[in-house]
């Protein structure tokens, strides 16, 4: 975009100038996510404040207040170089927004393709971040809803089957394990009939000691890992506009940074062209 600015007697040169909407409509842009951002973080921080020291630093890797607050810092690092970048016109930081926010965008890119093409990889890799959940299901009350919900929500229960629940301290069928959940499952596993007056949340008790047959009419006996498998097949068109409604604003913040970008590099260099030339008018 340009205009005419009137300068020195005779000055009838051409100077362009920022879009004050591009500027603004990336600042703006930059700002919500911002704001997202420090929520994130501080839902994050007071989560994991709020833990017992006991277990502050047991399952970092499987705790979703850190993972909330990793992906918290990152998006406010992201955003606040979108913000200021876009409001002092700093190139230094639209570049590094532009080049942080594509790189984001091909790695999400990346991932699904890999993991489309070694979906064999990339469950098992899946049944490891599942292994190790299991593995510290009591040692972390977030982690410990998260997977109750999974359970519930999936009718399913442990990774591969039921029995996952045998590598927990407190479910394990070791004979000499004290636990008064002993071969036993969470109660989030345990089929619940909508007419029960009552409920029985012990219903899980010692229910790795039954086969599959016995078990199957008192627990989900289905590893999470075959149901998200099967919900992931029955819902591509659901999931497939989630990824582009996560694609798209990424792909605005690109796009208005590039274009900012490019108009403060063609703003430079015509004002170092016009500087020049009226220091040197038989140039």
């Amino acid at each position: 975009m340009a205009n005419r600015r009137r300068g020195a007697p005779g000055d009838d040169e051409e100077f362009s100038f920022v879009s004050r909407a591009v500027k603004y409509l990336l600042f703006v842009f930059n700002f919500l996510f911002w704001i997202i951002a420090l929520v994130m973080v501080l839902i994050g921080v007071y989560a994991r404040m709020m833990k017992h020291s006991e277990a502050a630093f047991a399952c970092l890797a499987v705790d979703p207040a850190v993972m909330l607050m990793v992906v918290g810092v990152l998006m406010f690092f992201l955003t606040f170089c979108g913000c200021v970048g876009s409001l002092r016109e700093n190139i230094c930081l639209l570049q590094t927004f532009c080049i942080c926010l594509t790189v984001i965008f091909l790695l999400q890119l990346i991932a699904g393709v890999l993991g489309f093409i070694f979906s064999d990889k990339a469950r098992g890799k899946v049944t490891d971040v599942i292994t190790n959940a299991i593995v510290h299901y009591r040692d972390d009350l977030d982690l410990q809803n998260l997977i109750d919900f999974g359970q519930r929500e999936f009718g399913c229960c442990g990774g591969v089957a039921y029995t996952d629940w045998n590598q927990n301290m407190y479910f394990n069928c070791t004979p000499g394990n004290p636990s008064l959940e002993r071969c036993s499952v969470p109660f989030s596993c345990c089929v619940i009939s909508k007419d029960k007056v009552v409920i029985n949340t012990k219903c899980g008790q010692d229910m790795q000691n039954l086969d599959y047959q016995q078990a199957d009419a008192f627990i989900f006996t289905n590893g999470c890992i075959d149901q998200l498998v099967d919900w992931i097949h029955s819902n591509l068109f659901m999931l497939g506009g989630i990824a582009l409604g996560l694609a798209i604003p990424q792909l605005v913040g690109i796009l208005l940074s590039q274009i900012l970008i490019n108009q403060i590099k063609d703003q430079i260099e015509l004002q170092s062209y016009n500087q020049n030339h009226r220091s040197d008018p038989w140039s």
